[in-house]
């Protein structure tokens, strides 16, 4: 029987953290986030709470994923793949640096 639970992972890994703060700055770094912290007068503390929580969520999908555990991450997107869902359509938005020898080969 399976049993839903959470789990702090204590053996940190250190690229996992890396890009866990990166991608949680990728997301909330800047866009509506700034406008909405502003507008709601959101505290720098509860923003952080909020980053701190992405964060930590961000990272244990990596570690998921670098375990191979793709049974547990299916469960995760199973579990909040829900009707009342605020996210409509999806539109992939990718940021970086593209090697312009790649792009001029297309």
């Amino acid at each position: 029987m399976k049993v839903w639970t959470k789990v702090r992972i204590k053996d940190k890994n250190r690229q996992v953290e890396l890009l866990s703060k990166s991608l949680t700055n990728y997301l909330y770094g800047y866009g509506p986030i700034l406008d909405i912290t502003r507008k709601y007068h959101i505290s720098p503390g509860d923003r952080k709470i909020l980053d701190q929580y992405t964060a930590n969520r961000i990272a244990g999908i990596l570690m998921l994923y670098l375990s191979k555990d793709y049974v547990r991450i299916n469960d995760i997107a199973n579990k909040y793949n829900i009707e009342a869902s605020l996210v409509d359509d999806i539109f992939p938005e990718i940021e970086g640096y593209i090697d312009k020898y790649l792009e001029k080969q297309k």
